[in-house]
């Protein structure tokens, strides 16, 4: 397959761009992309597909020829814009962005698929694979996801705004399921407080808030997990303040 010349560049990230095909949407990944991962991403969305989450539809995984030689999926496009571009062109509606991003979370969250990889599965896999602590530490964390609380919630597991899909109606849709599992929410909700504490811990805490009052969750089954979701962050390798995540991979500090 070859790209239209029409294509039009919509993000260009890590190991991936992101190209708006007019009805369609292909994400491109480079040769440091596993196949394996770009079939399961495929196979992640079909499942999410299947259970009637609002989502981009799977298309078809395609071997691209000519200028992005790689391997590449083509999904149904959403039209609109994220949530995350709604945030920042209009910062005064954070609250009320945030509440039907939560509640859309929340919802999310009512969801199962007992097909999806197991989130505590996954989570051990990636600190296993961690170099960049020690034995010891990686023991730590093992033990304390082990006595962790489980669960068989569909979890986005890089849930964040920049995800979420605004249609000209309101409606909200979630893209990149990369890394859905069937899990705990409490996990997911400590991924999503992360991520917004890397660029904002004001706009962490004012979600970690919101999201805990309307699930009636107690903020610190979030917090338990936090470790172990650093740990997660630092296995990705993506390079993105590896020093602040390593701040948290400390198991003491969550007791």
């Amino acid at each position: 397959m070859i790209l239209p010349e029409t294509k039009t560049e919509l993000v260009r990230r890590g190991n991936k761009v992101v190209y708006d095909l007019g009805d369609k949407i292909a994400k491109v990944f480079n040769e440091t992309k596993p196949v394996s991962d770009v079939f399961n991403e495929a196979l992640n969305l079909a499942r999410i597909n299947e259970c009637g989450i609002r989502s981009p539809k799977a298309l078809e995984v395609t071997k691209l020829e000519g200028d992005e030689a790689g391997w590449a999926l083509i999904t149904t496009k959403v039209p609109g814009v994220t949530l995350a571009e709604k945030i920042e062109a209009e910062p005064q509606r954070f609250g009320e962005y945030l509440e039907q991003f939560v509640d859309l979370q929340i919802e999310i969250h009512g969801y199962t698929s007992p097909l999806l990889n197991r989130q505590d599965d996954k989570y051990a896999r990636m600190i296993n694979s961690l170099e960049a602590i020690n034995a010891t530490t990686r023991y730590n964390l093992l033990e304390r996801l082990d006595g962790l609380k489980k669960g068989t919630a569909v979890c986005h597991g890089d849930f964040n705004p920049s995800n979420v899909i605004v249609s000209e109606d309101g409606t909200l849709s979630v893209c990149d399921w990369a890394h859905a599992t069937q899990g705990a929410p409490a996990a997911d909700v400590a991924m999503t407080y992360l991520l917004f504490s890397l660029t904002s811990k004001e706009q962490a805490e004012a979600y970690l808030d919101t999201y805990c009052e309307r699930a009636d969750m107690a903020k610190q089954i979030v917090r338990q997990w936090l470790p172990v979701i650093a740990a997660s962050e630092l296995a990705r390798k993506r390079k993105v303040n590896e020093e602040f995540l390593m701040s948290w991979v400390d198991v003491f500090d969550y007791q």
